[in-house]
């Protein structure tokens, strides 16, 4: 007997002494100070300027430079004096993607190389300007079309000759049928529009037959068009969702459902499903060593070796091998020993899991709130996400546009009249200027990078980032804490659910944020100063892929596995961290100390459990998301009736789009929940942990672990207790 309690409650110096008995502890301790303050101090100074780069971002950015396209003055479409013209079109839509690689390098925003004006709708069909316009003594006025010209140049009563207007860009010579894509209006090739029988007969560019006018017109924006038509699918697949958002909503509710439902059954079903899954992977083992003999057996007279086979990348090949079937026979079969040893001898600590993952269903069961608590998370990472975004857009347009005098076209005349980087105002620029140079132009380069904040808007950006980084950490350092208090609050109450304090996730919840806000912040830092490294060895990666050779890529990979290694071995200590932070209320060090002790002190209890809750819930994620896919995709496939005449799947034009999203949104859904329930399992495991050590089962230690953890530890108290 003395033996067996040595072996549950061993005593290591390597990883301290076992947690001594306290008679005033009784739960999470309510007389508890603020832990480190000099890092709460850090964080709230972070956090004070990051609200300040918010704010300078929004007095010193302009978001319409993003939302809005703009004419080759600068000018808005869509708001002000064009309020009423909210689309803008390109003369030549060939040059954006004809242009030169440093100038697509130097543009930004779509503005092209050519000229842009401000237009009420998109031009819907073939034009181009009539051989006739050429004659010396033709009117240009009757040619050209006054919506589509420059609006400072007047057609009527104009002197000018076509190729006057053409070449000052005052019109355009041609344009094809586009739509609206946000605000542009770039070609779209749906609807069979650029088939050669829709293309007129009078359509040609620079002499150009139709067939070929169209033809260049496709290769030079395919690129272009083609990512922009993804509008079309996107309208549709924005119809889809508002016909048929009530019956999406209804497949969440049910895997919301679902999910609540698996958690608080697994109190009664967890063993049955535990020993299910086990004994299902030995008997898929059984069944895959069964199956690798039979095969091995079947080429008996095969005379087909690896030596004969070589290297080949048909899969299939080897596969005729029989030492092939033989490799994957023995290696079966050590999995299948190693995992029937492992039951043998673990048994006990299984049945400790399973009751656990009991105690925790009906821990949730006493306390449900805590089965919603991931919606604040949820809303809180939703406003860091939300601030992030808004703050990075407006610093990326903080700043004036800046324009500069660019040849469209080099070749034509002389052009080194233009000096390097000369500014200018497209309102009052005129071509006439470089009378040598008729290609020059006016153009819109990036935005205004003078000023002391302009000149840091990287460096702000990179705080932007870290700042963010840091919130979203301790958001979910502050879920971990709060629902770690509940849980312990439950686990240490000696007569439940009688001794359960009121409201435990409120109380778990502000004692966090009174007393603990710098150490969650602290442990939230070092998670994202790794993090930050990883991001900075990904975009190196990235920027040196081309340069690499075979010693640096395994360098660099290396690299990334240790630190994505280093990030999840913080996040198993940030997380026991945070559990006894919720329970004993000292300092992120002193509580990641004592839960790294206390867990390596019983190191093969901690492994079984991990592995036991990990199958279970990872069955249980099986089973909510693929049973609430599987009806979505019955429903909206139109295999399963809705009732009456409410929805009818034919009207899709995508019906997996639907299916998708509740797939994905069930995935949240439970993924949510079922975090709730890890951190109830991880919680209950080191308070259970601590009990063992801490009490004896006397009148004066009595265990706080429920009746059927005893039974199985083979314990019991002496006598109930009192006063």
């Amino acid at each position: 007997m003395g033996g067996k309690k040595q072996d549950e409650e061993k005593d290591t110096s390597e990883y301290g002494a076992p947690a001594q008995f306290d008679p005033t502890f009784n739960g999470p301790i309510h007389n508890r100070s603020c832990t480190d303050i000099i890092c709460c101090i850090l964080f709230m100074l972070v956090i004070i300027g990051y609200m300040v780069v918010g704010i300078l971002a929004w007095l010193y950015g302009d978001p319409r430079h993003v939302l809005y396209p703009r004419n080759s003055t600068g000018m808005f479409c869509g708001i002000g004096l064009n309020k009423d013209k909210p689309n803008v079109m390109y003369f030549d839509i060939t040059k954006c993607a004809m242009a030169t690689n440093i100038m697509a390098a130097a543009l930004n925003g779509l503005q092209c190389p050519t000229t842009q004006i401000c237009v009420k709708s998109c031009p819907a069909d073939f034009w181009a300007l009539s051989p006739a316009a050429y004659l010396p003594n033709a009117n240009a006025e009757n040619f050209f079309k006054q919506d589509f010209c420059v609006p400072s140049f007047q057609l009527k009563g104009t002197k000018l000759s076509a190729m006057d207007i053409i070449n000052k860009e005052l019109c355009p010579y041609f344009y094809m049928p586009t739509s609206s894509v946000l605000g542009r209006c770039l070609p779209s090739f749906t609807g069979g529009a650029y088939n050669p029988s829709n293309i007129p007969s009078n359509f040609s560019i620079n002499g150009l037959t139709p067939n070929q006018s169209a033809s260049v017109i496709m290769n030079a924006t395919g690129d272009i068009a083609n990512g922009f038509n993804a509008k079309d699918v996107g309208l549709r697949i924005f119809e889809d969702f508002a016909k048929s958002w009530q019956w999406i909503v209804a497949g969440l509710v049910i895997a919301m459902v679902v999910s609540v439902l698996f958690l608080l059954l697994l109190r009664f079903t967890a063993p049955v499903l535990v020993w299910v899954l086990i004994f299902g992977v030995l008997a898929l083992g059984a069944f895959g060593i069964w199956y690798c003999y039979n095969e091995y057996m079947s080429l008996a007279n095969s005379s087909l070796t690896y030596n004969n086979v070589g290297f080949t990348t048909n899969v299939q090949v080897y596969l005729q091998v029989r030492d092939t079937w033989l490799a994957f026979l023995i290696i079966l079969c050590i999995v299948e020993g190693i995992l029937l040893l492992a039951l043998l001898f673990l048994r006990k600590r299984i049945l400790i899991a399973v009751a656990l993952i009991q105690e925790t269903s009906k821990a949730l069961g006493h306390m449900m709130s805590t089965l919603f608590y991931p919606i604040i998370t949820f809303v809180l990472l939703l406003v860091c996400v939300s601030y992030w975004g808004i703050t990075a857009l407006y610093l990326a347009t903080s700043g004036g546009p800046v324009y500069r005098v660019v040849a469209l076209n080099a070749t034509q005349g002389d052009c080194s009249t233009i000096r390097a980087n000369q500014s200018c105002d497209p309102e009052t620029f005129n071509s006439t200027e470089y009378p040598s140079c008729p290609s020059a132009r006016c153009v819109f380069i990036n935005y205004n990078t003078e000023g002391l904040f302009q000149r840091n808007l990287f460096n702000l950006q990179i705080y932007n980032v870290v700042a963010f980084l840091w919130c979203v950490n301790f958001v979910i350092a502050l879920g971990h804490c709060t629902l770690a208090g509940a849980f312990a609050s439950y686990y240490w109450a000696f007569s439940k659910p009688a001794d359960i304090p009121t409201f435990p996730l409120i109380q778990s919840f502000m004692r966090a944020l009174r007393y603990h806000v710098g150490s969650l912040a602290f442990g939230a830092l070092i998670l994202t100063l790794v993090q930050i490294v990883r991001i900075i060895l990904e975009y190196l990666d990235h920027k040196f892929k081309a340069a690499q050779n075979p010693c640096t890529r395994f360098l660099m990979c290396c690299l990334k596995c240790c630190f994505w290694c280093l990030e999840k071995f913080i996040k198993f200590i940030n997380r026991n961290a945070y559990i006894m932070i919720a329970i004993y209320g000292k300092n992120f060090c002193v509580s990641a100390k004592n839960a790294f002790c206390l867990l390596m002190r019983n190191i093969v209890r901690v492994v079984v459990l991990d592995k036991v809750t990990d199958l279970l819930l990872f069955f249980g994620k099986l089973l909510v998301v693929g049973g609430v896919g599987v009806l979505a995709f019955f429903f909206f496939s139109g295999r399963i009736q809705s009732p009456g005449t409410v929805f009818e799947t034919a009207a899709l034009n995508y019906y997996w789009m639907p299916i998708i999203t509740v797939i994905f949104g069930a995935y949240i859904i439970a993924h949510g929940f079922f975090s709730v329930y890890n951190m109830g399992v991880d919680t209950l495991f080191l308070c259970f942990l601590e009990d063992l050590e801490r009490n004896d089962g006397s009148a004066e230690k009595p265990y706080y672990m429920s009746k059927n953890l005893m039974k199985i530890l083979n314990k019991k108290n002496k006598q109930p207790k009192t006063g």
